[in-house]
């Protein structure tokens, strides 16, 4: 989608009041997830609703129906994840919606965490059988660091699983979050036949559709209808929606807004059903982009000059061109396509002449955009995660958060002779945030050290410098599973123990490396004057 700008006569590009009324129909989020919880599913269905796709279907789903959407890497088609992230804008009533797609596998990298840092909102996907599972906990974690209102979708109701009042239990006691449900489901798990629309008392009753490959109709009855259609659902239902209006089980806009409650929904992604209804939530309760704090913490309105910051780059997503593109977040103003803008770490200009929506391997050129709105742009080698972009204002916004790996693999060239193919690859991995790459004098150059939050980063990394870079490469799995950040002086007493190792990244942080949290406790207990600070991740998961 093309979005158009408001035309001006002065032809001097949109006023900041066209900005602020343009950024107020903006609604940026992610889903979040545990594998296997439906995300991907549940992404197709989004654009189904939207009218963006024709048509929805799993990889591995019957023959004739096309592969996700979201998924584009030869990686992901073959096993049926995500790995990489993608971007979609569609259009939803007089919304402009902007879902990033994050990876879902439990073998995700940081690049996971790092979309978080471009959206405002979240919804998080709960297996209805499985309940909040370790990967979701972990998003969920970046989440409330940030300040990120989440919203609750309950999928896979129309199979077997928990009971919907343990959910609740679940979620507010490993979230800390108060659920308030805003649709209650008529009918146990597996048994799925509608939902309580609470707000209004209505029945949307549930029909399932042939493969949930289109949108599944809704029939709307009132409470009487529904209570003869099902004498025994509906009466529970009722029941058990007092017991929750009993327990403030009511939605208020400021508590979900400040993180202290979560809207729910029940629904069955597979079915397209209740699908509907998310977007219409995301719609009247998501919030809209507001200023982003810079350096300083001074929030730069979203009416001021152009300024947006990189949190993504992919290489490789067009065989043919092996071209780079970079995902930038607009913070404030109007971007138009061809303008030139200063990169913040260089103060150079950068000249943006190629713009793109990008989804999957779909890629559609864009003229203009507004705050809240995903643009890659292509061929931006200069750029690197965490870079500021800006017109006319300078503004530099806080580097992006780093994370805990937890997986550690020493790199080796096994061809010598493509020693540049070797380093130019490891620095383009670095660089796009695919690894984190340490390194020690006890090593040396020729042998690097891979950081990974998830294993299959592993796999990636080594998949690119053979069949991208041309330098196939070895890893040596180390031993350590944890890592803290430390200082020079620390570094010797640290290494004295038996089982760690400091390292430095290549942003100049040192790393103190364990091979498990009994070995860092043994240090810290007998040292504790030494500097072990947590990264996020661990900090939060």
């Amino acid at each position: 989608m093309t979005t158009t700008a408001p035309a001006r006569p002065d032809d001097a590009g949109p006023a900041p009041a066209d900005v602020v009324a343009e950024a107020a129909r903006r609604r940026t989020f992610a889903v979040i997830s545990h594998p296997d919880a439906g995300k991907s599913t549940l992404t197709e269905a989004l654009a189904l609703h939207a009218r963006v796709i024709g048509q929805a279907g799993a990889v591995h789903g019957k023959a004739g129906r096309r592969g996700t959407v979201s998924d584009w890497m030869d990686m992901e088609k073959a096993r049926g994840i995500s790995i990489t992230s993608a971007a979609l804008q569609f259009s939803y009533r007089d919304t402009v919606v902007n879902l990033l797609d994050t990876p879902g596998h439990a073998d995700f990298s940081e690049d996971t965490y790092r979309v978080l840092t471009a959206v405002d909102a979240a919804v998080m996907l709960i297996d209805a059988a499985k309940g909040l599972e370790a990967q979701t906990m972990k998003l969920f974690a970046v989440c409330r660091h940030r300040g990120i209102p989440v919203i609750t979708v309950v999928n896979k109701w129309d199979r077997p699983g928990k009971d919907a009042l343990e959910l609740m239990d679940e979620v507010a006691e490993r979230t800390g979050l108060t659920p308030t449900p805003l649709t209650w489901p008529v009918g146990i798990a597996g048994d799925f036949r509608g939902v309580l629309d609470r707000r209004d008392g209505s029945y949307r009753r549930y029909t399932r559709t042939a493969g949930g490959a289109t949108v599944a109709p809704e029939e709307v009855l009132p409470a009487d209808a529904a209570a003869a259609r099902e004498p025994d659902a509906w009466p529970q239902a009722l029941e058990e929606a007092d017991l929750l209006a009993a327990t403030a089980g009511e939605h208020d806009q400021d508590l979900f807004l400040s993180g202290v409650t979560t809207p729910v929904l029940f629904a069955s992604a597979i079915s397209n059903f209740g699908v509907g209804a998310l977007l219409d939530v995301l719609v009247d309760l998501a919030p809209a982009p507001a200023g982003r704090p810079d350096t300083d913490g001074v929030p730069r309105p979203v009416e001021a000059p152009f300024s947006a910051f990189v949190f993504k780059v992919q290489s490789g997503m067009d065989a043919a061109h092996r071209d780079r593109l970079a995902y930038i977040r607009i913070c404030s103003g109007v971007f138009e396509r061809g303008m030139v803008v200063t990169h913040g770490p260089t103060g150079r200009p950068f000249a943006t002449k190629y713009a793109q929506h990008v989804f999957g391997r779909e890629r559609e050129s864009i003229d203009v955009a507004y705050p809240g709105d995903v643009v890659g742009l292509v061929n931006a080698s200069a750029l690197h995660v965490g870079d500021t972009l800006y017109a006319q204002q300078p503004v530099a916004f806080p580097p992006l958060t780093t994370f805990a790996p937890e997986h550690f693999a020493v790199v080796r060239s096994l061809e010598t002779a493509k020693h540049k193919q070797f380093r130019r690859g490891i620095e383009q991995l670095e660089s796009e945030g695919v690894v984190q790459v340490l390194r020690s004098d006890r090593r040396g150059e020729q042998a690097p050290v891979f950081a990974v939050v998830g294993p299959m980063q592993f796999e990636v990394a080594t998949h690119r410098m053979e069949h991208e870079f041309h330098a196939p490469v070895r890893l040596e799995p180390l031993p350590y599973s944890l890592a803290m950040r430390t200082d020079e002086a620390s570094a010797p007493r640290i290494t004295a123990t038996t089982g760690t190792e400091v390292m430095q990244r290549s942003d100049g942080k040192l790393l103190a490396l364990f091979t498990n949290k009994w070995v860092m406790g043994i240090v810290r207990n007998g040292k504790p004057d030494l500097t072990l600070e947590p990264l996020v991740a661990a900090q939060l998961a």
